[in-house]
C-alpha cells in the first residue's frame, strides 16, 4: 500500500474539525499550558512558506504538551484592521470588510491544510465588532484612570476627583502633563464642569493633546515610527512630514520604570530585551533651567552630566520647540522658518540616524548661564527632537563630539573645562576619574561627587534638580483612517465624553469613499450617520446634531496595535458578551506560557501589550502584570531568488556563464519558472510580463542558466514559495518536517525546494516500516534488545529537543531511528506504537493514520508521551577487540559482568585463539575489563 498523503491528510483534517479535537476547556483536573502565536494580518497574497515556521514550532510544542497530560490552549485569529486593506479599498472602492473576509478565508484554508492543532472555536478578529467592543471598553477604562506615583499604579479617576474636592492637588503625586497649576479644594469645587474636565484631561492615562506626528499626505494618515522606512511610508513609499495635530495619546511613559523592571521577570530573548531597554532609555542626571534674556521665558534641559555645565557655550532647541517662534529675532525669522519647513520633511528616525550632517540656525536669542550669568546663544538643530526629553539641549563642545562638531562648524566658542586634564578618548571614557578644573565649587571633585554638588547648587538657585529621564514618549493613539476601531467618544462643547460601556460597540459607519474629506478631516468625516444621541443612546444622522442632546462623534480611529495589545487575554474567554473575559477564565489561564513571533515587534506590539497588561493588572482585571512568561523569536526563512542578466540598453538576456563578457543589468524573475538545475524556461518568461514578450536569449549549451541570491522571501523579489504547492506535491507532514529540518528555530535559513525530497523519502520509509508490501503488518512479538535501545534513545533525544526547542535535530533523530528499525526488521507493536507518538507532533497526519491502523479509535493526540527507561541504554555486553602481541585479530562479545579471570578463560577457550596460538602456551594475558584483551605469545 503506497503512502497516499493527500487522502490521508484531508481525512484527518476533516476529522479534527468535526470532532473539535483540539478544543480547550476553561478548567479541569489537568495542568494548563497556553501556547500562542503572534496572529497574522490577512493580506491578499496569502501565506508563503516562511510564514508557517513559527506556527509549526508552536504546534509541535502544543501537541507535545497534550501528550504530557496538559490542558493546552492553542488559539488562532486575525489582526484584521490595518492600512493595506484600506489602501486597497481606496484603489478599488470595495469595502475593506469584504477584502478582509476574503483574505481571512484564504488564510484559514492554507492554515488548515498544514494541519495545525488550533482551537478554532476561540478565533478572534480585531475588526469584528464583537471583539473591538472590548477594545473600546479598555480605552474607556484608560480614560477613567490616572497614575498614582505614591502607589506606583493606575487608579480610578473618581479617586482623583475625590482628592481634588477635599484637598486640591498640592499633595497629589501623579504622572500628568507639564505645567499643571496648583489649586485648592475650594478652587476645584468652584471650577466649572469644563474647567474640571480640562484639568482631569491632564491626568488621564489616555488624553487629548497637540502632538508632533508623522503625517503622510498621500495616505492621509498619521504613521507610527515603525511604519516609516528610510524617511518614507513603509506602505507605498510615500513622503512623510512632521506636523502638529490634536491627537489621542496613551500615557505609556507612566509605566517606563515598570516596563524596564519587568524585563527581569520574563524569559524573553536578550536582544529583544535590549531593544526595549534602549527604546525606554532610562538616564539619570539633572533638570537645568536657563532663563531667556529679554524674555519672560525659561528653557529646561535634561543632562546626564550636570557637572559639565561650565562647558555649556550654546543651546540647541528642536525646530518644533514651542519657544522658537517666541524668541526668534526679526533678523533671523526668514532663515528659521525655512529651516523648520525643511525639517518637517524628515522623519524622526532619519534625523536620529543622521550623525554626519551638521545643520542648524541661530535664533538671535540668548539664554543666561545659571552660574556665570554669561549669555548663551540659542540655536535650533534637527538633531534635537521635540518629543525627546525637553526638546532642548545644553551643548558642551569640550565634552561631546556632536556638540564639538556643531560648534566648530558654526564657529561657536569652546570652553575647555578639562584644562590640564587628560581628555584623550581613552581617558574621557573613564568619567569616574574626570576632574573638572574651571569651577570653584566643583574643582578637584570626581564625577559622582561633582554631579551631586552641581545638582545641590542648582537647587539652591532654584534653577534645577536631580531627575531621572526616560526616552520613551507617550504613544499617539489616533489614526486618520477608516479601517480601524472607532473611538467610543462624542464631544460636548469641545470636550470628550465617553459613551457608556453598555452601549458598546460603536460600529464603523458606511462612507462613500475611504479618503480624507476635502476639508482635511479623516474618512469618518464623510459619514452621514455619525452623531451620538444621548437620549436614545444610538448613532444618528449628522443632520440631527443640535449640541444639546445630539453631539458629533470622534472622527479618528484607533491604531493597528490597539487590538493586538490584549487579544491574548480575550482568547481565554472569546465568546463572553458580558465582560472582556470572566474572572474564572483569566484566573485559570492567567498568562501565556509560550509566545512565538517575530523580533520586528520588539518596540511596537510587544511594548504596547506589556503596557496594557500592566494597566489591566493595576485595575484588578488580570492576575499577572506580564502577559507572556516565555517568548521565542523565530528566524526568517529566506528565499533563493532567480536572476537574469540583460545586456545594457537592449532586450537581450545572456546566460549566467556569459554575463562577464558584457555590461549587464540584473533582474529578478519568478522562481517558479526555474527548475532545480537553475534552468529558466524562456517561453514562460515571455508570457510573464509584457517587457519580456520580444526578449532574446543567449544560451550556454542550449540552456539559460540563472544566477541565485539568498535574500528575504518577498513578492518584491519574486522568490515566494507557496505552501499550497508543497502540500499538494509532497504533503503537509513533509512541509512541517522540512521547515524544522532547515536549521535552529531562531536562526535565518534559506529555503531550497530541491532539498525537500529527502524529508519526503523519510516519510515513505516510515510508512513502509509499518507495512509488508501492500499489507499493514505489526506484531505482538517481544521487541529485541536493539529495537528497545533504538526506541528509548529516540524518546530521550526527542524529549530533550522539544523542551529545548531544538526541533531540527529531532528530525535527524527520527531518520536515524527509522533506518535502524528497518535494518532490524522490527515489526513489534511495543516499539512501533510509541514511535508514532514521538513523531506525531511533527507529522501528525501520518501518525494519526498509522495509529488508527494499529487499532485505536481515538486521536493519537490523547496518547501519553512515551516514558524513557535508562536501562535500555545500559550496555550489558562488550564487543572486546582480541589482540595478539598488540595486533587485533578478531572481536568477541562478552558480558560486562564477567571477572578478569572469566574473561581470560573465555578468550583462551575460543577457537580463533587456539588457531592463533597453534598449540603454544601464551606468556601472559592482559585483560582490561570493558576495554581490551591482549594475548602475549
Amino acid at each position: 500500500m503506497s503512502y497516499d498523503f493527500n487522502t490521508i491528510e484531508a481525512r484527518w483534517q476533516k476529522y479534527w474539525a468535526e470532532n473539535e479535537t483540539f478544543k480547550a476547556q476553561n478548567g479541569g483536573d489537568k495542568p494548563k499550558y497556553y501556547v500562542l502565536d503572534m496572529f497574522p494580518y490577512p493580506s491578499g497574497a496569502g501565506l508563503h512558506v516562511g510564514h508557517p515556521l513559527g506556527y509549526i514550532a508552536s504546534d509541535i510544542y502544543a501537541r507535545y504538551k497534550r501528550h504530557k497530560g496538559f490542558n493546552v490552549l492553542h488559539p488562532q485569529g486575525y489582526d484584521s484592521f490595518g492600512l493595506p486593506a484600506e489602501q486597497y479599498a481606496i484603489q478599488t472602492g470595495q469595502h475593506p470588510a469584504i477584502t478582509t473576509k476574503e483574505n481571512i478565508a484564504r488564510y484559514r484554508e492554507q492554515l488548515d491544510k498544514i494541519g495545525f492543532s488550533f482551537d478554532w472555536s476561540r478565533e478572534v478578529r480585531t475588526s469584528d465588532p464583537k471583539f473591538y467592543k472590548w477594545t473600546q471598553w479598555i480605552f474607556i477604562e484608560l480614560f477613567n484612570s490616572w497614575y498614582d506615583n505614591e502607589e506606583n499604579k493606575a487608579r480610578k479617576i473618581q479617586d482623583l476627583e475625590a482628592i481634588f474636592s477635599s484637598e486640591g492637588n498640592a499633595s497629589v503625586n501623579a504622572v500628568c502633563d507639564e505645567g499643571v497649576t496648583e489649586f485648592t479644594a475650594e478652587n476645584w469645587n468652584n471650577f466649572s464642569s469644563r474647567e474640571q474636565q480640562e484639568i482631569l484631561l491632564k491626568y488621564r492615562l489616555t488624553y487629548l493633546a497637540e502632538t508632533e506626528v508623522n503625517w503622510c499626505p498621500q495616505l492621509g494618515t498619521v504613521l507610527a515610527n515603525d511604519e516609516i522606512v528610510n524617511g518614507v511610508s513603509e506602505r507605498g513609499g510615500y513622503p512623510v512630514i512632521r506636523k502638529k495635530m490634536t491627537q489621542w495619546s496613551m500615557r505609556i511613559s507612566a509605566y517606563a520604570q515598570r516596563l524596564l523592571d519587568g524585563l527581569d521577570t520574563i524569559d524573553w530573548p536578550q536582544p529583544l530585551k535590549d531593544s526595549q531597554t534602549n527604546w525606554i532609555g532610562r538616564s539619570q542626571g539633572a533638570s537645568v533651567i536657563f532663563k531667556v534674556k529679554d524674555h519672560n521665558e525659561t528653557i529646561e534641559v535634561f543632562t546626564t552630566r550636570p557637572d559639565t555645565i561650565f562647558g555649556a557655550t550654546f543651546m540647541t532647541l528642536a525646530p518644533e520647540h514651542e519657544l522658537v517662534q517666541k524668541i526668534t529675532t526679526a533678523e533671523q525669522k526668514t532663515e528659521i522658518d525655512a529651516y523648520i519647513e525643511a525639517t518637517a520633511k524628515r522623519s524622526e528616525r532619519e534625523r536620529m540616524a543622521d550623525v554626519k550632517t551638521i545643520s542648524g540656525v541661530f535664533t538671535g536669542a540668548y539664554a543666561e548661564h545659571p552660574f556665570t550669568k554669561e549669555p548663551v546663544p540659542i540655536w535650533i538643530g534637527d538633531y534635537v527632537l521635540a518629543g525627546y526629553g525637553t526638546g532642548a539641549v545644553m551643548a558642551v563642545p569640550c565634552g561631546d563630539q556632536r556638540d564639538y562638531d556643531f560648534a566648530k562648524h558654526f564657529d561657536i566658542p569652546i570652553t575647555n573645562i578639562f584644562e590640564g586634564v587628560d581628555i584623550s578618548e581613552e581617558a574621557f571614557a573613564d568619567k569616574e576619574n574626570t576632574v573638572i578644573a574651571n569651577s570653584e565649587f566643583l574643582n578637584g571633585l570626581n564625577y559622582k561627587k561633582a554631579t551631586k554638588t552641581a545638582i545641590y547648587e542648582l537647587e539652591k538657585l532654584g534653577q534645577g534638580e536631580g531627575k531621572i529621564n526616560y526616552r520613551l514618549r507617550d504613544a499617539v493613539f489616533s489614526r486618520q483612517r477608516y479601517w480601524g476601531e472607532p473611538f467610543p467618544v462624542y464631544y460636548v462643547d469641545g470636550m470628550p465624553q465617553m459613551i457608556d460601556a453598555k452601549h458598546l460597540p460603536i460600529e464603523l459607519p458606511e462612507v462613500e469613499k475611504y479618503l480624507p474629506t476635502e476639508a482635511g478631516d479623516p474618512p469618518l468625516g464623510r459619514a452621514e450617520v455619525w452623531a451620538w444621541d444621548t437620549e436614545t443612546n444610538t448613532v444618528v444622522s449628522n443632520e440631527k446634531i443640535d449640541h444639546k442632546t445630539i453631539f458629533p462623534l470622534e472622527l479618528n480611529t484607533m491604531p493597528g496595535w490597539a487590538g493586538s495589545s490584549y487579544y491574548f487575554n480575550r482568547y481565554m474567554d472569546p465568546n463572553n458578551e458580558d465582560e472582556v473575559f470572566s474572572q474564572d477564565a483569566i484566573t485559570y489561564w492567567k498568562e501565556v506560557d509560550l509566545y512565538i513571533g517575530g523580533s520586528e515587534h520588539a518596540t511596537g506590539h510587544l511594548l504596547y501589550a506589556r503596557f496594557w497588561q500592566k494597566f489591566l493588572f493595576d485595575r484588578g482585571i488580570v492576575p499577572a502584570d506580564e502577559f507572556a512568561k516565555k517568548l521565542i523569536n523565530q528566524g526568517m526563512i529566506l528565499g533563493t531568488s532567480a536572476i537574469i542578466y540583460r545586456i545594457s540598453g537592449t532586450n537581450t538576456y545572456v546566460s549566467k556563464g556569459l554575463k562577464d563578457q558584457h555590461e549587464t543589468e540584473e533582474l529578478r524573475v519568478d522562481v517558479n519558472m526555474v527548475n532545480a538545475s537553475d534552468e529558466l524556461n524562456p517561453d514562460e518568461l515571455k508570457n510573464w510580463q509584457p517587457q519580456f514578450k520580444n526578449a532574446e536569449f543567449v544560451l550556454e549549451d542550449d540552456k539559460y542558466i540563472v544566477g541565485r541570491e539568498v535574500e528575504k522571501m518577498s513578492k518584491r523579489w519574486f522568490n515566494v514559495v507557496n505552501p499550497d504547492d508543497i502540500c499538494n506535491d509532497y504533503g503537509a507532514d513533509t512541509l512541517r518536517l522540512y521547515e524544522m529540518f532547515l536549521g535552529p528555530l531562531e536562526q535565518a535559513k534559506p529555503w531550497n525546494t530541491a532539498g525537500i525530497t529527502g524529508v519526503h523519502s523519510f516519510l515513505k520509509k516510515l510508512w513502509k516500516l509499518y507495512h509488508n508490501g501492500d499489507k499493514f503488518e505489526i506484531s505482538d512479538t517481544e521487541p529485541t534488545k536493539d529495537s528497545l535501545k533504538t526506541l528509548h534513545k529516540t524518546i530521550k533525544k526527542v524529549k530533550e529537543d522539544i523542551e529545548n526547542f531544538s526541533f531540527n535535530t529531532s528530525v535527524s533523530t527520527f531518520m536515524i531511528a527509522v533506518n535502524e528499525l528497518t535494518a532490524q526488521k522490527c515489526s513489534s507493536k511495543a516499539i512501533l506504537e510509541p514511535l508514532l507518538v514521538l513523531i506525531s507532533p511533527y507529522a501528525p497526519h501520518i501518525a494519526e493514520e498509522l495509529w488508527k491502523k494499529i487499532g485505536h479509535d481515538t486521536s493519537i493526540s490523547t496518547a501519553s508521551f512515551p516514558v524513557f527507561e535508562e536501562k535500555h541504554l545500559v550496555e550489558s555486553t562488550k564487543q572486546y577487540p582480541i589482540s595478539f602481541n598488540g595486533k587485533m585479530r578478531f572481536t568477541l562479545e562478552l558480558s560486562l559482568d564477567l571477572s578478569k579471570d572469566e574473561i581470560e578463560a573465555a578468550v583462551l577457550a575460543h577457537e580463533k585463539t587456539q588457531q592463533q596460538l597453534a598449540g603454544r602456551e601464551p606468556k601472559k594475558v592482559i585483560v582490561v575489563p570493558g576495554k581490551i584483551v591482549n594475548v602475549v605469545g
